[in-house]
C-alpha cells in the first residue's frame, strides 16, 4: 500500500467524523500563550488536536507530536496516526497522516484495528525514524497483544509499516535463572484456573504468565519507547494480561527486541508506562487497569533502567489527583531541564472529543517527582 498524507478534509471523512467546534467565542484560531488541561486544544486548523494517546520527539529544534486518530464514534483505527509539529509546544501545525491504516482485508493494520499509543524516535545511525505502536488484529478484541513497527526517513512521515509480533519468545527475562525456571516446570496452568486468590496472584507473580506465552512471545499493549543517554533504546510495555510490566532492550537499528528483558512490579497490574530519567535515576508513572475510567497514578524508581525497581505514592497533588486529575499517563517530555507530565482525559462514547493533561513535574526535596495540578501554565 502506498501511505500519503491526508488534508484534514480528507481524513475527516474517511472517519466519518464530525470536526469539534473552536473554543467559545474564537472565529480563527488563535494563538496560545499558555497550556490550559482539560480544554479543547486547537491546531493551525482550528480543529481540536487528534493525537491521542501519544508521545513527543524533538528533531532539530521542532517538537512532533504523534498520536491516535479518534473517530466520533468508535475508538478503532479508522485512519492511523496522526502528526503535529510545534516549536513553543503551545501553537501546533497539523502535518497530516503519518502511518494510515491500511484498506486490504487481512492487513496487520486494516482499517478497523485497534492501533494505540505510538511512539516515535530517531536513530542517529541510521538516519531512520522509528515508530513502535500497541496493535490488536481487527476482529480480535485485544487478544492478540502485538507490538507494531514503522520507519521513516523524515520525522513527519509518511511511515512506512514492517512487521507485527508479540515480544521476546523463547526468551526468558534476565532474572530467571536456573532456579527460577526449575520451579515454572513444575508450575501447571490447570492448578490455578480461579483468578485473584492469594495462590494465583503468587503464581503470577512467579511467572505463571511468562510460562504460558513463552513459545509464541510475551503480551505487548499500553507502551512507550525510551532512549538512555548513551543512545541504547528500550520498549516499555504492559504484559501478561495487563499484570506485569516489561521493559526490553532495542537492536542497534530501534527495529527489533534483543532478547534482553526485565519484569517490573509482577502482578501488580500496572498499564501506561511513562519513563523518564532525573539526575541519574529512572522514573516511571504508570496507571491501574480500570478499563477507561481514570484511576490513582503509580509511580516507581530505579538506579539502573534494569532495576530493581521501588514503588512510590502517586505523585499527583492538587483537586482530581486521586484519579490522575481525571487522566491517564501517556508519556513525559523532558525539554532541558523541565519535564512535562502528559496524560489522555479518555472519552470512549466520543472518542474525538477525549482531552489533554499536560503538567509540569516538579521534583521534592528528597528528589522525587510531584505532579502538582495547574489550571494554566506556560512551557
Amino acid at each position: 500500500m502506498k501511505t500519503r498524507l491526508l488534508t484534514p478534509a480528507l481524513l475527516a471523512l474517511l472517519s466519518g467524523a464530525t470536526v469539534l467546534p473552536l473554543a467559545a467565542g474564537e472565529t480563527e484560531p488563535a494563538r496560545r500563550s499558555a497550556i490550559r488541561s482539560g480544554e479543547l486544544w486547537p491546531d493551525d486548523n482550528g480543529r481540536h488536536i487528534n493525537a491521542h494517546g501519544g508521545g513527543i520527539l524533538q528533531h532539530e529544534g521542532t517538537y512532533y507530536w504523534f498520536g491516535e486518530h479518534k473517530a466520533e464514534r468508535t475508538s478503532s483505527a479508522l485512519v492511523g496516526v496522526t502528526c503535529y509539529s510545534s516549536t513553543d509546544l503551545l501553537n501546533w501545525h497539523y502535518r497530516g497522516v503519518a502511518l494510515s491504516v491500511s484498506d486490504q482485508p487481512g492487513s496487520d493494520i486494516e482499517r478497523g484495528c485497534v492501533l494505540e499509543r505510538p511512539k516515535v524516535i530517531y536513530n542517529k545511525a541510521t538516519g531512520r525514524f522509528c515508530m513502535w505502536f500497541h496493535l490488536e488484529l481487527k476482529g480480535r478484541g485485544y487478544d492478540a497483544a502485538r507490538y507494531g513497527v514503522a520507519v521513516s526517513d523524515s520525522p513527519a512521515g509518511p511511515y512506512r509499516y514492517l512487521y507485527s509480533s508479540r515480544a521476546n519468545a523463547a526468551t526468558w527475562p534476565i532474572e530467571f535463572g536456573k532456579e527460577q525456571t526449575a520451579r515454572l516446570d513444575t508450575m501447571q496452568a490447570e492448578h490455578f484456573q480461579q483468578w485473584w486468590t492469594p495462590a494465583w496472584h503468587q503464581a503470577v507473580a512467579d511467572g505463571l504468565f511468562v510460562k504460558r506465552d513463552f513459545a509464541t512471545g510475551q503480551m505487548s499493549r499500553d507502551m512507550q519507547l525510551y532512549v538512555d543517554d548513551d543512545g541504547q533504546a528500550y520498549h516499555i510495555y504492559s504484559s501478561e494480561d495487563n499484570l506485569t510490566l516489561h521493559i526490553a532492550q532495542l537492536t542497534a537499528d530501534y527495529l527489533h527486541h534483543n532478547g534482553r528483558y526485565t519484569r517490573v512490579a509482577p502482578a501488580g497490574h500496572n498499564e501506561a508506562p511513562a519513563l523518564f530519567k532525573h539526575d541519574g535515576t529512572y522514573w516511571m508513572i504508570t496507571s491501574g487497569c480500570t478499563g477507561w475510567e481514570p484511576n490513582e497514578a503509580r509511580m516507581f524508581s530505579a538506579p539502573s533502567i534494569w532495576g530493581p525497581w521501588t514503588q512510590h505514592p502517586n505523585p499527583c497533588v492538587g483537586p482530581g489527583a486521586e484519579k490522575t486529575f481525571g487522566g491517564q499517563s501517556t508519556y513525559v517530555l523532558q525539554t532541558g531541564r523541565q519535564y512535562i507530565f502528559m496524560a489522555d482525559i479518555w472519552r470512549p462514547r466520543h472518542p474525538i472529543d477525549a482531552r489533554y493533561i499536560w503538567l509540569p513535574i516538579s521534583f521534592d526535596a528528597e528528589g522525587k517527582p510531584v505532579v502538582r495540578w495547574q489550571e494554566s501554565w506556560q512551557p
